[in-house]
């Protein structure tokens, strides 16, 4: 990776839940850019939007994103405490942002939203280990951004 045209900073977008592939993400990505100063790291958690019956239980989607902003913000500082800045990433080349996907978009289709948004040029994510058959019910996030990257580049890591 080097500075674009205009001589810009590297922007990777890295897509991370609590799986170990993620972690192997970080990882991978903060190996590259704990190398470069020119390179800014956005950590993206995405979860998929309440299941019906937390609105029954009382709850708003309000209590529901300040639930899962807090959880992602604990792993955001664990992957940049033990995994990126040990590998030589300052913590000013990290930024966070978690997002609830609303309903019937895919958390691929959120990913691909908060790339454009942020006019990444990279997109990292882990690839999980499904099987054939989960993958055909339920499709794959890292096959879903392998199959959309025309304007951007994808780095699954497994």
């Amino acid at each position: 990776m080097t500075k674009g045209k205009k001589g810009k900073k590297s922007k990777i977008l890295l897509a991370v839940n609590d799986g170990e592939t993620s972690f192997k993400a970080a990882r991978y990505v903060g190996d590259i850019c704990g190398r470069m100063s020119d390179c800014e790291i956005c950590l993206l958690n995405v979860s998929p939007e309440p299941p019906p019956y937390y609105y029954l239980e009382g709850h708003s989607l309000v209590d529901y994103v300040k639930e899962k902003d807090a959880k992602a913000d604990i792993l955001f500082e664990k992957i940049i405490k033990e995994i990126l800045e040990p590998l030589g990433v300052d913590r000013s080349q990290t930024s966070t942002r978690s997002y609830v996907t609303d309903q019937a978009e895919t958390i691929s289709g959120a990913i691909k939203k908060i790339q454009r948004e942020g006019d990444f040029e990279t997109v990292v994510v882990g690839k999980r280990g499904v099987s054939k058959a989960e993958e055909f019910l339920f499709g794959s996030i890292s096959n879903a951004m392998a199959q959309s990257c025309d304007s951007f580049t994808v780095w699954i890591v497994a």
